[in-house]
């Protein structure tokens, strides 16, 4: 047997166990959630091929509102997160005293478990003991008690502001790692020709994150449109829903009402939009790499 052959194999062995847990855990559930969406499989005890009709279900006016309000609440809250994470970036990574100190404050949200901190969000949002409330009242801003979890109105922007809180600081300290990766060179020289602090940043640290910022956005809207736990810890997809993104409705379907044929032909949607946000992601990199597009 030949080195070359030899290495071949001793490869293909290294790589069996990643190729065997990949086929389990990824592979396996997502051809038999696919099969599953063309059937009208439930809790009766015979399942029977129905073929699109799952999905003819779905394409209706209630599931278009559903869709357009999960891109509505993943755009949103993404792009709250980019703002914010940038701004706090720049100012962890500014030469100012206790810099340390508040790096290490950004981080509680982020290590809160998640359903304390959800639970927490829902008190504040309570509209007869709930410090949000309050506060409006004691400055006079409103009237009596505002119970911001029970208007469709106020219920989605406060499921945002919870979703934004979560998942600022993870993205704070992935810009502050990239704006510290940045050549101090660039900015010397800069500051040498008279640059002010804006046309830096503007010129230098925001064209220079763009590789991060895209990385980042990428992951957050992914996890943004899969958030579950969020919403249904403080409204369930209610009032009415009016906070019913595509994976609640895929939970109520598949699991509340049992029906998990149907369910499963929503996850192959979801599973087609976030595809096709990892191929508008590749397709940017690509763009913006000169040595793989070549």
């Amino acid at each position: 047997m030949s080195v070359q052959r030899s290495t071949f194999i001793f490869a293909c062995i290294l790589l069996l166990p990643a190729v065997l847990y990949v086929l389990a855990i990824v592979a396996y559930p997502l051809v038999d959630t696919f099969i599953l969406s063309f059937t009208d499989a439930s809790l009766k005890k015979t399942t029977n091929w129905v073929g699109w009709a799952n999905y003819e279900k779905i394409f209706n006016e209630r599931f278009a509102e559903v869709i357009i309000r999960t891109f509505i609440w993943t755009f949103f809250s993404v792009a709250l997160k980019m703002v914010i994470g940038t701004f706090g970036a720049t100012m962890l990574n500014a030469a100012v005293p206790g810099r340390s100190l508040f790096r290490l404050l950004t981080m509680p949200p982020w290590i809160v478990p998640m359903a304390i901190g959800i639970f927490m969000w829902g008190w504040m949002y309570n509209g007869q003991f709930g410090m949000i409330s309050g506060m409006l009242q004691r400055f006079g801003l409103v009237d009596g008690p505002v119970a911001f979890l029970a208007y469709g109105s106020t219920a989605f922007w406060a499921t945002i502001v919870t979703d934004v809180w979560i998942g600022v600081p993870l993205v704070t300290i992935y810009f502050l790692a990239a704006i510290q990766s940045i050549p101090k060179d660039l900015y010397e020289a800069a500051w040498t020709d008279g640059a002010g602090r804006w046309y830096r940043f503007r010129r230098i640290t925001l064209p220079l994150m763009v590789p991060a910022i895209i990385t980042m956005s990428m992951l957050s809207l992914i996890a943004t449109f899969n958030s579950f736990d969020i919403i249904w810890i403080l409204t369930q997809g209610g009032p009415s829903g009016e906070t019913t993104t595509m994976i609640i409705d895929t939970y109520q379907t598949a699991i509340g009402s049992k029906k998990y044929g149907e369910g499963a032909a929503r996850a192959v949607l979801i599973c087609i939009f976030l595809s096709l946000f990892c191929f508008a992601y590749f397709r940017v990199t690509r763009r913006l790499n000169p040595e793989k597009r070549a």
